[in-house]
């Protein structure tokens, strides 16, 4: 339910109000990125291929719920303005749409390429 009538308050308006709080988007969602998808590079020594690697970090970084609530929280507060709130949740949307979108094809890749491998297991 909070999600819901936090996605019901979603201020479209602030987002697309000024050119630079569009541009913040992307500026987040490389944040996003950099900070929660990097620490997958610690997976090289568990002994997945890049593709996996890559796929683990784009999961990772996907994140919304913690962002709707830190700006819900921070909006009643006072301690963020409202523009910045709507280009982090809609970071953190395009987060929930794109990254798994560009992981999934890395995985099956990944897994076509595994079961090409003679003696390889897939799983």
């Amino acid at each position: 339910m909070f999600f819901v009538t936090s996605g019901i308050q979603f201020d479209v308006g602030a987002l697309f109000a000024d050119a630079e709080t569009v541009l913040r988007v992307p500026m987040f969602l490389a944040a996003l990125l950099l900070v929660r998808g990097l620490p997958a590079l610690a997976y090289r020594s568990a002994g997945l291929s890049r593709a996996e690697i890559m796929a683990s970090g784009l999961l990772q970084a996907t994140s919304l719920p913690v962002i709707v609530a830190a700006t819900t929280i921070g909006l009643k507060l006072d301690a963020i303005r409202p523009a910045n709130a709507a280009a982090l949740v809609a970071a953190g949307l395009l987060s929930v749409v794109v990254f798994p979108l560009t992981a999934l094809p890395l995985l099956n890749r990944s897994r076509a390429s595994a079961s090409s491998e003679p003696g390889k297991d897939p799983d």
